[in-house]
């Protein structure tokens, strides 16, 4: 979808976080933006940005669990502004994991209720609405760097972000004759609110607050030296990027049609060695007679050849 001035974007945690900034960056091209939230206060707090450059965008309060209200969320949405033309399931939720057999069950369903089906809802709700005007368009589904390197005692949240990349590549075959492309967005570290909204979103659904964060170390006594930083000459303002750049990265790969759109350089090696390592389970045998014929597509699927080599980001060139 290369052209984007005065298309419509459908955009779930949108009023803050990466979500707002990747609203801010359709805004920027053009687009009417409604931003979908779970909590108005976030939707009234981030309309005044676009109300004062000028741009079309809408707020939806809108629990993206509740089936219900995801329909009548998205009547509404047709209703101001005409056709759907992006869908960005955005909003996520992270709890406090540890390993996953000290996990309650309450916080593994809401997990799963956010995470995944949360995306699936907006793809049964928004997508046959895509579909239906015949002008093509656009999801993106934001999954995370530990979908592609799971990180140690998050199995929730490793394994349902994983799961959105594989609806999304599903989708991406499924959408290629309506000319609806799919996108995942694998953000690594990013300066959001994740960790408050989550709190308001496992109050509402669990009565249960987030807990606090741990108080800060207390300063050294006298006579001792102070604790070195833990990470000396490390310029976080490279690492801990803008919600806006996300946007923007979000929005350039929307443009490419790019199955995967991913922040950071940085994650590669670790894929590459998880593709390495799956690579080398399969047996050292002769492939089955026939099977490629009869199982043509167990044994491969074309929409990857659709992935084309990302150029760096502006400012990140090498040097």
């Amino acid at each position: 979808m290369e052209n984007l001035k005065g298309k419509t974007a459908f955009i779930t945690g949108g009023a803050s976080g990466l979500g707002l900034g990747i609203a801010k960056a359709c805004a920027k091209e053009g687009m009417n933006v409604i931003l979908v939230d779970f909590r108005q206060k976030a939707i009234d707090e981030a309309l005044p940005y676009f109300e004062e450059k000028g741009y079309p965008a809408r707020g939806i309060q809108l629990d993206v669990t509740d089936r219900v209200g995801y329909a009548k969320a998205a009547r509404e949405a047709e209703a101001m502004f005409g056709k759907i033309h992006l869908l960005v399931n955005n909003a996520g939720i992270g709890i406090p994991e540890k390993e996953l057999y000290t996990d309650s069950y309450e916080d593994i369903d809401l997990a799963i209720d956010v995470n995944y089906k949360g995306v699936l809802n907006g793809i049964k709700e928004i997508v046959p609405l895509i579909m239906k005007h015949g002008e093509g368009g656009h999801v993106v589904s934001t999954a995370s760097k530990a979908a592609l390197v799971p990180v140690p005692g998050f199995t929730l949240y490793n394994s349902l972000k994983m799961a959105v990349c594989t609806v999304m590549e599903t989708l991406a075959v499924d959408m290629k004759p309506y000319n609806i492309g799919a996108s995942t967005f694998f953000p690594g570290p990013f300066m959001t609110n994740l960790g408050a909204s989550s709190g308001e979103v496992r109050a509402k659904h669990l009565g249960i607050e987030m807990p606090a964060p741990p108080p800060p170390p207390p300063p050294p006594k006298d006579g001792e030296a102070p604790a070195p930083p833990p990470m000396p000459d490390v310029d976080f303002s490279k690492i801990m990027r803008s919600p806006e750049e996300a946007g923007e990265r979000v929005v350039r790969g929307i443009k490419r049609n790019d199955l995967y759109i991913i922040s950071h350089v940085d994650f590669k090696a670790g894929w590459v060695a998880r593709a390495e390592a799956i690579a080398r389970a399969f047996p050292d045998e002769a492939e089955t007679p026939g099977f490629k014929q009869v199982f043509s597509m167990l044994a491969y699927n074309p929409i990857f050849e659709q992935q084309t080599q990302v150029p760096a980001f502006p400012g990140y060139e090498k040097k």
